[in-house]
């Protein structure tokens, strides 16, 4: 708790004179510590009139639409409120930048922990229960599946027709864009991808359901309850859109770790926790969306998320992430590209 990087990108001053404006509380902040957890945005817990508040902020290198995917993040979390979705409850949103320099929200602590720094001794020690943690994984999943996004106030979230058809362009896009970072080896040096990129435009599905998806679901990105094995929240919403929640499943199943892959989340202990196919079986037993096309989506999701994670690596040639991230994500889309190409050969 002695990093103190966060200080020039949350005016301290600033937050509270806005908070006044708000009506959240008054006095000083009190007990301000940065929380870990991500490599991306900002986050700084404090307390204020005997309540705890967590901020969120872009980064001090954020990508050219940091501030608007903060301001996304504040709607859908807004918008999920009368869910039975498990999420940080939003207290307050800024999505002018004018106060801190950059869009942010306020949201409730969460009680919870992540499977990936560690399990108290309740969930550690009865595979039961870490077997139920990854049907609850799954149970989140289907909830967020089952939002009525137009009810919601979601409906020009995102564009749910040609949704699976722009797919492959967006993310070699986003993959061409990293050639602004000075230092980046570029696209040549990933294997696959115009294979990869071919195969899934061939194999797309017809048609698909639209929902409220994640964008980046996974065991890094829940916390779970400290007393049992549910969901206490879904964290880091920057990729929600509306799309197909099938490829949420898609990523469940790309990200499950495996210990052959040395490059996976490693979960300890895993013994208990459910087979990447159980929780296929678990979600199809529980949806009417059509599952018989997971193979493509599990491609994609290997496709795109090994894109995403290698804009870090690029941010790192260019100095503008830490060197050791960068190298730890990159080998991570190396394995996730070479992971894609096995499934279409």
């Amino acid at each position: 708790m002695n990093d103190r990087s966060w200080e020039d990108l949350v005016d301290l001053g600033a937050l509270s004179s806005w908070m006044d404006g708000k009506g959240l509380g008054h006095g000083d902040l009190k007990d301000v510590e940065p929380l870990s957890g991500g490599t991306q945005n900002v986050m700084i817990a404090f307390n204020r009139a005997k309540r705890r508040y967590v901020l969120r902020r872009p980064p001090r290198h954020p990508r050219a639409n940091g501030n608007e995917t903060m301001r996304r993040e504040m709607r859908v979390l807004d918008a999920l409120a009368q869910s039975d979705v498990p999420h940080p409850p939003l207290i307050a949103a800024c999505p002018e930048e004018s106060v801190l320099g950059a869009s942010f929200y306020l949201m409730e602590p969460i009680e919870g922990f992540n499977v990936t720094t560690g399990m108290p001794q309740l969930h550690a020690g009865d595979p039961n229960i870490r077997r139920k943690m990854g049907y609850a994984l799954i149970d989140g999943l289907l909830k967020l599946g089952r939002v009525d996004y137009a009810a919601a106030g979601l409906s020009d979230f995102g564009r749910a027709d040609g949704f699976l058809e722009r797919q492959v362009s967006r993310w070699r896009r986003q993959l061409e864009s990293y050639a602004d970072y000075k230092g980046w080896p570029g696209p040549d040096a990933l294997p696959a991808v115009e294979k990869i990129s071919d195969w899934l435009e061939r194999n797309r599905p017809s048609t698909f359901t639209p929902g409220v998806m994640h964008g980046d679901y996974h065991l890094a990105n829940v916390m779970y309850r400290l007393d049992g094995p549910d969901l206490a929240a879904i964290v880091d919403w920057e990729l929600a859109t509306i799309g197909d929640p099938l490829l949420d499943l898609g990523w469940v199943l790309s990200t499950w770790p495996r210990p052959e892959d040395k490059t996976s989340m490693k979960i300890e202990p895993w013994e208990g926790f459910p087979s990447s196919d159980e929780l296929l079986s678990a979600y199809a037993a529980e949806t009417d969306r059509e599952v018989s096309n997971m193979p493509w989506y599990l491609v994609l999701a290997c496709f795109k998320l090994g894109i995403l994670l290698e804009g870090t690596y690029a941010r790192a040639c260019a100095g503008k992430a830490a060197e050791d991230i960068g190298a730890r994500f990159h080998a991570r889309t190396l394995a996730l590209l070479e992971r894609a190409h096995k499934h279409i050969a």
